[in-house]
């Protein structure tokens, strides 16, 4: 789709990851006997955790090692998906710079494809959106911790849930 808005992509990557995430937490919260306001918040802790991950995932399918991330980087790019990254990029950019993102993601482009994902990578850095998208996923992810600092669980369990986010977000892959 062309006419994809941050709205859409922020819901899709929701229902996509986070939901599942959410529920996947609430599902043990249940089955550990928790109250229904602490199966809530795991389900948000999970949810904002997810959608964390996933903008993480566009960053890393953009700028990640290929050696750790497991596959080719700029698959996203070459594929024409409208990523956090170029969703922003299109709202930041100039409008010289705007089209020119635009073009690359034409379906009428054919040139070199390592060209593309370069270029791509290039507009993504100067429009601000790499940054702003590493800060989103930091938003995310405090936003899950804070949520998760709430729950009335042990301390002991709250860290095992802060080591499993953590271990999300650290990963390379």
């Amino acid at each position: 789709r062309d006419d994809v808005k941050l709205e859409d992509y922020l819901k899709m990557i929701t229902y996509k990851t986070a939901v599942l995430l959410g529920a996947s937490m609430k599902m043990g919260a249940i089955i550990a006997k928790a109250n229904n306001e602490d199966q809530n918040k795991i389900y948000d802790f999970g949810k904002y955790l997810g959608i964390a991950f996933q903008l993480q995932d566009d960053y890393l399918d953009a700028f990640g090692d290929e050696s750790t991330f497991g596959k080719k980087i700029g698959g996203d790019i070459l594929e024409n998906k409208k990523t956090y990254l170029y969703l922003k990029a299109i709202e930041f950019l100039p409008e010289e710079k705007k089209n020119q993102l635009l073009s690359l993601y034409s379906k009428n482009y054919n040139n070199n494809s390592q060209q593309k994902i370069d270029q791509s990578k290039i507009l993504f850095k100067e429009s601000g959106s790499v940054d702003f998208t590493i800060n989103e996923i930091k938003k995310y992810t405090k936003s899950a911790f804070q949520i998760l600092e709430s729950l009335n669980i042990s301390k002991e369990k709250k860290e095992l849930l802060y080591e499993f986010g953590n271990s999300l977000m650290d990963r390379k892959i």
